[in-house]
């Protein structure tokens, strides 16, 4: 049985509680910050089509989380970017990379993106790809974007 004082302390803490409801800068995050904060809007998208995500502690195979299909029979190992990325470290791992631009949320497979970048791209004969093995577009350009624009949640 609910006391007054107890439905007293509910609503003081539900009240106090809007009080803290304040959307924030995503540029104003750390990191570590924006990779949770990346993480919890791709995981609710995901979740739109059937997903439910795990966070790792740490990367797990080259994943930042796991998502989970509710058929029982399908996960997507997931690697977070604050930016269209590839990387050759990921290659043959069977990640996607899921990343957030301009409200728009991408999860894509890394290795199938890799092969339509560098067969239409001169990207492989870059430095970055060629001593780094990392190659990003804090922009997708419009030939990169009709590429991965399938991939948009």
């Amino acid at each position: 049985m609910m006391t007054s004082q107890t439905s007293s302390s509910l609503w003081m803490m539900s009240n106090s509680l809007k009080n803290t409801f304040h959307k924030i800068s995503y540029d104003g995050l750390n990191a570590r910050q924006q990779e949770n904060y990346n993480f919890h809007k791709i995981a609710a998208k995901l979740a739109d089509y059937g997903f439910t995500s795990i966070k790792l502690s740490d990367d797990w195979q080259g994943a930042d989380f796991i998502a989970c299909h509710c058929n029982g029979l399908d996960s997507i190992k997931v690697q977070l970017k604050g930016r269209v990325t590839i990387d050759k470290k990921y290659l043959d791992k069977d990640i996607y990379i899921g990343f957030i631009h301009e409200d728009k949320y991408y999860v894509f497979p890394h290795d199938v993106i890799v092969r339509e970048v560098l067969a239409t791209s001169n990207v492989e004969a870059t430095k970055s790809w060629q001593e780094r093995g990392v190659y990003n577009w804090p922009q997708p350009t419009k030939w990169l974007h009709d590429i991965i624009k399938e991939y948009e949640l």
